[in-house]
Parts: structure tokens; C-alpha cells; sequence
């Protein structure tokens, strides 16, 4: 069983910067493929980035170049860098954890995931 809590969001002006924490507890997090997805009202949540057990990484063309994810295993933990925010990243961000077949594996619907967590709010506003 894997808990996950996601940290570090919050309002920025446009720019700005903010780096969300996806911290678990229970089994090992280094062990499972883990991604960041966001959602805003009325719509699906939606894959930004992910990553592999090994540490290969995907994300979407729209953070490319602004958005980085990446693992700490001494501290069980995922972060998302986000970097040059606009206001279109706006949303409920979701960390995301799931134990694949493949330790190269990169989900990337929301379907393919087991466990998540209750999500942390970004605001991007003057």
C-alpha cells in the first residue's frame, strides 16, 4: 500500500515559480512509476509528467523546457519544478503512483495509476 501527499503549491504570479512535493509512505516509492496530473473544474485530470522507476521521465509539449520531475529516493519523494508559470497552469495538481511491469514504464492515463493523492492546489494570477 502506498499514501501519498503532495505539497508546495499555492498562488504565483505569472513567471513565478513553484515546486510541488509528492512525499509517500508505506512501500517504497522508488519502486513504483509516479506522475503528476492536473485538473480543473469540470474537466478530466490530465497527465503533465511522469516518471520511471529508473528515472526516465515524459511530459507534456505545453510544460516542455518549463517543468521538471524528479526523483529523491533517499527521500521517498517525487517533485514537480515548475518553472515560467501561466496562467493556463492553473489546477488542482494530483501525484500519482502505480507498481509496474515494466520498471521503464511511463502510464500515462489516469487509469493506468493505483494510488493517489488529495491534491494540491496552483493558482497562476496577477
Amino acid at each position: 500500500q502506498v499514501q501519498l501527499v503532495e505539497s508546495g503549491g499555492g498562488l504565483v504570479q505569472p513567471g513565478g515559480s513553484l515546486r510541488l512535493s509528492c512525499r509517500a509512505s508505506g512501500d517504497i516509492l522508488t519502486l513504483n512509476a509516479v506522475g503528476w496530473f492536473r485538473q480543473t473544474p469540470g474537466k478530466e485530470r490530465d497527465l503533465v509528467a511522469a516518471i520511471s522507476v529508473i528515472g526516465g521521465t515524459y511530459s507534456i509539449d505545453s510544460v516542455k523546457g518549463r517543468f521538471s520531475i524528479s526523483r529523491d529516493n533517499a527521500k521517498n519523494t517525487v517533485a514537480l519544478q515548475m518553472n515560467s508559470l501561466k496562467p493556463e497552469d492553473t489546477g488542482a495538481y494530483y501525484c500519482a503512483a502505480v507498481l509496474p511491469i515494466k520498471r521503464t514504464a511511463l502510464p500515462q492515463g489516469q487509469n493506468e495509476y493505483e494510488y493517489w493523492g488529495q491534491g494540491t492546489q496552483v493558482t497562476v494570477s496577477l
